[in-house]
């Protein structure tokens, strides 16, 4: 199957460079939207949607293939090789953000510079990491969706967005998640939320910017924190905000903080 038509795959703008964005999980390429505007007249900017997302091609998931996080940082890496793209700054949130690290691990010549947005490489508690959750939790999570993928959609979003003083932000949020193929949306958390990609990030050798949010439930500071010390290069701005989307609930800020690091920016560090 044609790449670009598999993850629905658009291209906007023609500016001598490429920004890739990587969407985290539940969520399609609209999640960028109040960021884009600003980054059209100088980038050439590729978005897409994971397989079983937005208007991606639902029959084109391969269980086999998804059973890991590294088969959509193939997928990354497929859109890159069919665009011909290299030298690229990919920007990837929550999940998409490890997803795009295993694809600049994997192949580091494509990618200039990664801009990750509430990453994490470990969802789950040990003696010594702190990733938010303990496992039988996490576990608790993923039956429920099981059972009822739209309760699950509804209870968990304000959990994620992180802003119950903004409803109309969780409501899109629900939103997505229900839009997402719920039986793909199940294997997908469970690849997510119980990948543990610890050892891999000491591996990425890309100058690295970590965006976290000061309150985040999903990605709290701690995580932010290991990732610096783990990754060779890597910088980290904490945005004084809540929650785990603040490309939609801090769009201003974030954009701040990805400008910044992106050429011609000047960067601040807290």
């Amino acid at each position: 199957m044609n790449v670009l038509r598999r993850n629905n795959v658009r291209v906007i703008g023609n500016g001598p460079r490429t920004l890739l964005f990587v969407n985290g999980f539940g969520c399609d390429q609209s999640i960028w939207r109040y960021l884009t505007p600003a980054f059209a007249e100088h980038f050439t900017l590729v978005l897409f949607d994971h397989v079983g997302a937005g208007l991606s091609v639902a029959a084109a998931y391969d269980a086999a293939k998804y059973s890991s996080l590294e088969g959509y940082a193939q997928d990354v890496l497929e859109i890159c090789d069919h665009l011909g793209r290299d030298e690229i700054y990919l920007v990837g949130h929550s999940v998409g953000a490890m997803i795009g690290t295993l694809a600049a691990i994997a192949a580091p010549e494509r990618f200039r510079k990664l801009l990750l947005l509430c990453p994490s490489p470990c969802y789950v508690n040990d003696a010594e990491y702190y990733g938010g959750f303990d496992r039988p939790d996490l576990e608790a999570m993923l039956a429920f969706m099981e059972t009822d993928y739209v309760g699950w959609a509804d209870t968990f979003a304000p959990f994620i967005m992180g802003t119950p003083d903004r409803p109309t932000l969780t409501a899109e949020l629900t939103h997505s998640f229900c839009q997402t193929n719920p039986a793909i949306a199940r294997q997908f958390a469970r690849v997510t939320f119980l990948s543990d990609n610890r050892r891999d990030v000491g591996r990425l050798r890309i100058p690295c910017l970590l965006v976290q949010c000061a309150e985040d439930l999903v990605a709290p500071p701690e995580v932010g924190e290991f990732l610096l010390a783990a990754i060779p290069d890597a910088t980290l701005v904490t945005l004084p905000v809540s929650g785990h989307c603040p490309q939609l609930s801090a769009p201003t800020q974030t954009l701040n903080a990805l400008e910044a690091y992106l050429p011609g920016g000047r960067l601040w560090v807290n």
